[in-house]
């Protein structure tokens, strides 16, 4: 089925992106909130795109680790002043995926007919994670609260021992099997025998692809700088990338998360980081009368999921024949792709699956390998591991450079592929016509 020919025939254009820079949490973006980051990224997307406000039909924002106290943060984004109040907005959680899966409901809501303009995006603030009581103090707090006389509140507070203070904070790690990202990183390098080399390799690649795509201007371009709310200091470059990484310096890192054998080390993993990002979507009649010309139209996508106990981060390899096959073409006519780099060990593994006959007959029920990556289009200008990875954001972040660059070299087909906590792929083929 070829799901672009929805029932209606209704297409859907990537019309603009735009981001925040991507920061290492705890450095420069530290005292900026998810919402502030989020509504930074939404209103100078407006802004360049020198659009009306009463023009967004919906909004779709992804977040993973929400604040307690603002726990709809598209709904916050949707407040700003450059929209009337009407506008609704949900808050997508598909981890890693959060975005992508943000702009996948808006690409629906247009193709139903229910809208014609919709902003998706997200953010996250790793460094504003909620940190979070015991469950016995939240008791016991509450208890003192209810408490009717004074002996009793003192009866209660009595009770109180200083090891209920310890925080608890949640762990990037799988719930279902307490295996962190990282140590599912390590466990696929292991399965797949990927090196360490190859991965430190991959890692340095990225860095130098992102260094030498700022330097000429083409990521500096979907940057929008954040002024630092204190000093009025801007904020204007992803402060991951590094342009003098070396193979040497990479090699005397320790490993993280296997400390005897293990591969994965700070540099070859993404970074937790701060940021937002945003695209515009319309309709194709909507992108007409409004005076668009669109980046990229939205071709087809696909989502998958497998047993987290397994390969957690294997999903792109079961996402991307999947989302290939909706758009009706094989992998061999793809002009850029933009693989999330949640670990080196993990695209690496990805990229071994897709162009794995073993792979295709056990994991696919299929013949013949899903395709050979061409090193040329992949991820030409860096990804995750040098520009950061907030994970709400990442999503819109890809998107936006992807049809970009589509509109840069005149390719007619593009593909994005993401990883997500919980066992989860995603995977978008753009097209340009």
């Amino acid at each position: 089925m070829h799901m672009h020919q929805a029932g209606n025939g209704r297409r859907v254009a990537v019309v603009a992106g735009c981001r925040s820079p991507f920061c290492k949490s705890a450095t420069e973006l530290k005292d900026v909130s998810a919402v502030d980051l989020g509504k930074h990224a939404v209103v100078e997307l407006v802004h360049r795109a020198n659009l009306s406000g009463k023009h967004v039909d919906e909004i779709y924002f992804g977040q993973v680790v929400p604040s307690a106290l603002t726990p709809n943060i598209a709904r916050e984004v949707s407040l700003l002043p450059q929209f009337p109040a009407d506008i609704p907005a949900a808050s997508v959680n598909r981890a890693c995926a959060s975005a992508n899966t943000a702009i996948a409901l808006g690409h629906d809501q247009i193709v139903l007919g229910h809208a014609d303009v919709v902003i998706a995006g997200g953010a996250e603030s790793l460094s504003d994670i909620p940190i979070l009581h015991s469950r016995r103090f939240s008791e016991l707090l509450v208890n003192v609260s209810k408490a009717k006389t004074p002996a009793q509140r003192l009866k209660l507070l009595s009770a109180f021992r200083p090891k209920d203070l310890i925080p608890v904070s949640p762990a990037i790690a799988e719930p279902s099997t307490g295996e962190t990202m990282g140590q599912s990183a390590e466990k696929m390098a292991k399965i797949n025998g990927i090196t360490r080399a190859a991965q430190d390799e991959f890692a340095l690649r990225s860095h130098l692809l992102a260094h030498k795509g700022m330097e000429d201007g083409r990521l500096a371009a979907e940057i929008a700088p954040v002024f630092l709310p204190e000093s009025g200091e801007p904020v204007e470059r992803d402060n991951g990338v590094r342009a003098d990484a070396s193979l040497e310096q990479m090699a005397q890192l320790k490993p993280v998360f296997d400390k005897k054998y293990g591969t994965v080390t700070a540099a070859n993993a993404s970074p937790l980081t701060d940021g937002a990002a945003a695209v515009l979507l319309m309709s194709e009649e909507a992108a007409r009368s409004l005076g668009y010309e669109p980046l990229a139209f939205i071709r087809s996508y696909a989502v998958a999921a497998l047993d987290p106990s397994d390969q957690l981060l294997m999903g792109p390899a079961i996402a991307v024949p999947e989302a290939l096959d909706r758009a009706g073409i094989p992998f061999g006519e793809l002009g850029l792709v933009e693989m999330h780099e949640a670990f080196a060990s993990q695209v690496l593994s990805n990229i071994q699956a897709l162009e794995s006959q073993r792979w295709a007959e056990e994991r696919l029920g299929r013949s013949e390998p899903v395709g050979q990556v061409n090193w040329d289009t992949l991820n030409v200008m860096g990804g995750s591991i040098a520009i950061g990875h907030p994970f709400g954001a990442t999503g819109a972040r890809i998107t936006t450079t992807l049809a970009n660059e589509m509109k840069r070299r005149d390719v007619q087909f593009g593909l994005i592929s993401v990883c997500a906590q919980g066992g989860m792929g995603f995977a978008m083929v753009l097209e340009r016509s």
